[in-house]
């Protein structure tokens, strides 16, 4: 080993190292552009000059061909250093005077131009490219030509090289950008690598990631392309990697594994509309497919964020999107099922394009039905369309060129029957979902069957189980679904799967360790701030490099660093990394909301030694470049006083003790409907003891009522297996006429109340009390005229085949009664495949009935399309009407008298009917006192709030508490039962572990300070705070007592308290103040 001393600073190496590679070890940065990893030494460009002293000998040389020696000392930042520096880089800047890295390092070097007259070459002769094509590639297509001031790199004689394969090393390794052109060299074009990840916009590399944050995380190698595996040669790859974990050898390897059950969760690709020449995908450059538009609006795709045209590089200021691509199609090659997810995709890229575009971008979505149905989802499409953004109902007849400039003209039929041309600068093609052939594939070798449309078949009872034994399914794969339901899906299938594997829970698992956690207590503060650029949603508003130099001069603050995705999983690597390098023990993140993201940091932390709570996050997207989108400048002022706050806190953080409790293995149900059923069942399956309330004297809620499922399968036989198991299952006690009255506690220890009066220790709880139909007294002569029924009164009568069905001449249906109003923003998501549903069945029953159905839009989403369709073809008729313009029923000869205004014939209907049902909303019970016991907050609507849709979609944000069936929002059946299993499988996360860690930020009384006055005991919103009495100095003194597992540190005592008697851990007083002088200027 050599010793020597860089900048004062000594080093230990092995011999051959080189002084450049001895300075980077050591963290300093020496400028080159001739310097590769896997090439010789060469100095080419003299960039790298260092000065040198070797015994009495001191002199100026390139670091990079300088090797080390016994007691060499170097110094990398000299004046003489800089003036050689400055020397090179003006020449080379006046023979390459418009390279930008050129530019960009005599800035950095303090030379303002070329002192010497400027050529306009763009090669330095470095001879990188050369030495990589003669040393690596061995193929020797270029060399350096000529002498002197004619010295270029060219092939021999100028002629295209037999040599080359296009490998494209030598563009990669080209610091100026002189070789930028392959079949200059070759003749041959070479075909790029496209990045599948990014939609086949960018070309990729030979080693890549799947995408950024791939699972595993590791960089593959395209073995079909690499020259190494064609050839023999190259093999850079690995004479750099430091790990060495780079092996040519590796071969696919067959495993086979041992298991008790199978989730399918294989995905689905998107339609290739290549085929659908009528709109131009493949043939005009300006038309793109929503999965290519999603990637370019992703601050990670293949423009950062920057929507601008293939065609010509510019802003698009005019934008449409063409719905159900591929889909709801009888045509060859196309789909008759809708994918569900299509529009919601429209409405989300067009409010994210103007917010990258600007309030001026004007954007038109052609649709055939809007399908928003999921929770919320109305009220963004609503809020979106009053922005501006126009929705138009029709279905596009023809895309073609408008010129030569890349402008596009689309043809369709207006709601009048006008045929309209309009001039759009991009088009978007929202394609559905489809089922890959290797996918259909691997079902037929696994004999699961498919429907037609190669979707798993299920039933709605058991909607992740197959018809094969031990193999459950999840996800697109058992129909169009998006990212909410898909998670769900995902947690139901694991509930299902490891029904008969509970007897093996946890034999092979494997408990994730910490590192012993550092004493920092004595050490001094060393903040370090990572701020986020969070994609476009930070730094696409705020200048997140000024907001990283600002926390780099703030107070304690040793590091500061500007991150992509500060959550990914190789970013907490990196902060891992750089807070042992720095030393830090405080860490501030600059990113989204804590409520998400705080407890992946904290992890972070712990990996790194420190304790979790020595974490502060500042939410510097929601409080901030969220609200201040159109104030770049102000945002960014608004971040740095957030960071200021976070930082001056983060100063006087101490770490907290963690507090464990043991976990209760019993869990609690409420609600007797399908989803309770199926939830407590999955639950006492898995082995645990399981409560089950119900408010009446019978089990089965709202499913008593129903009939069929959409698919035709029969309820009542299916709910009457399920009611036996549950009434017979020795694991499940049923509480009959009961109501929560009281609750204590937190999650692993709760204790309820029962209106019975008795009292329920439990460790989780789930609450599916389901809902109940509107009944739309004062609407369409409801409860006026016994011809005025409402949906579930229709399915007694279809079932009975009453006679009033068979001799009735006319029926009609009116949908969305209730919903969809400003009174009720939001869709029943039933109602439509439902009345549809009805109406084929009355066809069956009196196939001369003539049958109606007034709707606003068709929302038979997924393989519910075929219900539409069947309908149509047994000659149902669809009227469609609007908001504004409500049809009017009244009385006329004994009959209903139905007039409506035809929005395709733009003129009022009449016709009557013998009876007309009313699809109305599924509305909330009052949810309210419930919600305020267990501390679920509720939607505006009433619905239980979720703590996340697409994180957490089945759990509320109180711990232990989890949601599922009509109380969470309408949905079928089928989606109920899902939800029930998924909560099942989130509420076995805690009831399987014997004890839990629960939050140390809670309250902790100042005896000295307290005076017993108990404001906190009332204010106490979790009864956590108990008086007590005690004896001091022959003194009889009163204080508090904080009950560390009821706590969930919510502050109401310490903002109570006259006399600074109680704090929370993580917000004392002192740390609050400290962020109040923060945000004020004063610190």
């Amino acid at each position: 080993m050599i010793n020597l001393t860089i900048n004062d600073r000594p080093i230990e190496v092995s011999e051959g190292t080189t002084v450049l590679e001895a300075a980077r070890k050591l963290g300093f940065t020496i400028p080159t552009l001739c310097h590769f990893e896997g090439l010789k030494p060469y100095g080419g460009c003299r960039l790298c000059m260092v000065e040198v002293t070797a015994g009495p000998r001191t002199l100026l040389t390139t670091a990079c061909t300088y090797p080390v020696a016994e007691g060499l000392i170097v110094q990398t930042d000299t004046i003489e250093v800089q003036e050689a520096r400055r020397f090179v880089i003006d020449l080379l800047l006046s023979r390459c005077p418009a390279v930008p890295a050129l530019q960009v390092m005599a800035q950095q070097l303090g030379v303002a131009g070329p002192s010497y007259p400027q050529g306009d070459s763009d090669c330095i002769l470095c001879g990188k490219c050369v030495r990589m094509c003669h040393e690596v590639q061995h193929a020797s297509a270029i060399a350096m030509m000529g002498r002197g001031a004619k010295r270029e790199v060219m092939t021999p004689f100028g002629e295209f090289s037999a040599t080359c394969r296009t490998c494209g090393a030598c563009l990669f390794v080209c610091p100026t950008g002189h070789i930028n052109d392959l079949a200059k060299i070759s003749g041959k074009t070479p075909k790029p690598r496209l990045s599948e990840f990014n939609a086949g916009l960018m070309a990729q590399g030979n080693i890549f990631k799947t995408y950024p944050q791939a699972v595993p995380k590791e960089p593959v190698i395209d073995r079909d392309n690499c020259v190494h595996m064609l050839t023999g040669d190259c093999g850079i790859c690995a004479q750099t990697c430091p790990a060495g974990a780079i092996d040519y050898d590796q071969q696919d390897e067959q495993v086979t594994l041992d298991v008790g059950s199978v989730i399918l969760a294989p995905g689905f690709k998107t339609f290739d509309p290549s085929g659908l020449t009528a709109y131009g995908y493949g043939r005009y450059p300006n038309v793109y497919t929503s999965l290519e538009f999603e990637r370019i609006l992703s601050p990670g795709g293949p423009l950062h964020g920057h929507v601008v045209r293939r065609s010509d590089g510019k802003e698009p200021k005019k934008i449409a999107w063409i719905h159900c691509v591929g889909m709801r199609s009888e045509r060859e090659g196309e789909h008759p099922y809708c994918s569900n997810f299509c529009c919601m995709v429209a409405l989300k890229q067009a409010v994210i394009a103007r917010e990258h575009i600007g309030p001026e971008l004007d954007m038109a979505l052609f649709y055939m039905d809007m399908r928003t149905p999921r929770k919320d989802f109305e009220k963004y499409m609503v809020r979106i369309q009053n922005q501006g953004t126009r929705l138009i109902r029709s279905r596009v007849h023809t895309v073609s060129p408008a010129g030569a400039g890349g402008d596009l003209e689309v043809r369709y039929v207006t709601e009048t029957g006008e045929v309209a041309d309009e001039i759009f600068d991009a088009v978007v093609l929202s394609v559905g979902m489809v089922i890959p052939p290797d996918v259909v594939a691997l079902a037929e070798k696994l004999k699961i069957p498919l429907s037609p449309n190669n979707f798993v078949e299920a039933s709605c009872f058991e909607p992740t189980t197959t018809f094969r034994e031990g193999i459950f399914s999840c996800g697109a794969f058992n129909g169009p679904k998006d990212i909410p339901q898909s998670v769900m899906e995902g947690s139901a299938a694991a509930a299902a799967s490891t029904r008969s594997l509970a007897a093996a829970r946890g034999a092979l698992a494997r408990k994730k360790e910490f590192p012993p956690e550092l004493n920092v207590l004595e050490e001094p503060v060393r903040v370090g701030v990572f701020v986020c650029n969070c994609g476009l949603n930070i730094g696409g508003v705020a200048d997140v490099p000024d907001i990283v130099a600002y926390a780099q001069n703030l107070s304690n603050v040793a590091y500061a660093q500007e991150n992509l995705f500060t959550c990914s999983q190789d970013a907490q690597a990196v902060m891992v990394e750089k807070i042992k390098e720095h030393n830090l023990n405080r860490v501030v993140v600059a990113s989204c909301s804590p409520s998400t993201h705080a407890p992946i940091f904290q992890d972070m932390l712990r990996t790194a030694g420190l304790n979790k709570y020595l974490f502060e996050m500042a939410n510097i997207r929601n409080q901030c470049t969220w609200v201040h989108l159109n104030e770049p400048d102000k945002a960014t002022g608004k971040c740095k006083d957030l960071v200021n706050m976070a930082v001056a806190k983060a100063r006087l953080l101490q770490p907290l003790d963690y507090i464990t409790v043991s976990v209760n293995h019993r869990a609690l149900v409420i609600g007797g409907g399908v989803a309770g059923l199926t939830s407590a069942l999955a639950l006492a399956d898995q082995g645990y003891v399981v409560d089950l309330v119900e408010r009446k004297d019978r089990l089965g809620g709202n499913a008593l009522k129903l009939h069929t499922t959409w698919r035709g399968g029969l309820v009542k036989p299916r709910l009457d297996a399920l009611i036996r198991k549950v009434t017979g299952h020795d694991k499940i006690t049923i509480h009959y006429n009961a109501r929560v009255e009281g609750v204590s506690g937190v999650v692993g220890n709760f204790t309820t109340t029962l209106s019975t009066g008795t009292a329920i220790e439990h460790g989780v709880v789930v609450i599916a009390i389901g809902a109940e139909p509107l009944r739309p007294e004062g609407m369409y002569l409801y409860k006026q005229n016994p011809n005025v029924l409402l949906s579930l009164d229709l399915d007694i009568e279809i079932t009975q085949k009453s006679e009033r069905l068979k001799k009735a001449q006319a029926a009609a249906f009116i949908l969305c009664v209730g919903s969809r109003t400003p009174e009720r923003p939001y869709c029943n998501k039933v109602c439509c495949a439902h009345a549809v549903e009805s109406a084929i069945k009355l066809k069956t029953i009196n196939p001369e009935m003539d049958v109606y159905i007034l709707y606003r839009d068709m929302r038979t989403y997924g393989e519910r399309e075929s219900l539409y369709q069947r309908a149509r073809e047994l000659g149902v008729i669809f009227i469609r009407h609007h908001l504004a313009d409500l049809p009017r029923v009244e009385e006329a000869d004994g009959r209903l008298k139905i007039t409506v205004t035809d929005q395709i014939l733009q003129m009022p209907v009449s016709f009557t009917v013998d009876f007309l049902t009313l699809a109305t909303t599924i509305i909330p019970h009052q949810n309210a006192p419930l919600a305020e016991l267990y501390k679920v907050p509720l939607n505006a609507e009433g619905f239980f709030t979720e703590a996340h849709a697409k994180i957490r979609p089945v759990e509320a944000s109180t711990e232990g508490i989890y949601m599922a069936g009509l109380c969470h929002y309408p949905k079928p059946m089928q989606e109920s039962v899902a939800e029930a299993l998924a909560c099942a499988s989130r509420a076995n996360t805690v009831l399987s572990k014997d004890f839990l860690q629960l939050e140390s930020i809670i309250s902790n009384p100042i005896d000295e300070n307290c005076d017993g006055c108990a404001f906190c005991v009332d204010a106490c919103p979790f009864k956590a705070i108990t008086l007590l009495e005690y004896m001091k100095e022959g003194n009889l003194r009163k204080t508090v007592e904080v009950n560390p597992i009821q706590c969930k540190g919510c502050g109401s005592c310490m903002a109570t308290c006259p006399k600074a008697g109680i704090y929370v851990a993580g917000f004392t007083p002192e740390q609050l103040e400290a962020q109040v002088d923060a945000a004020l200027g004063l610190i």
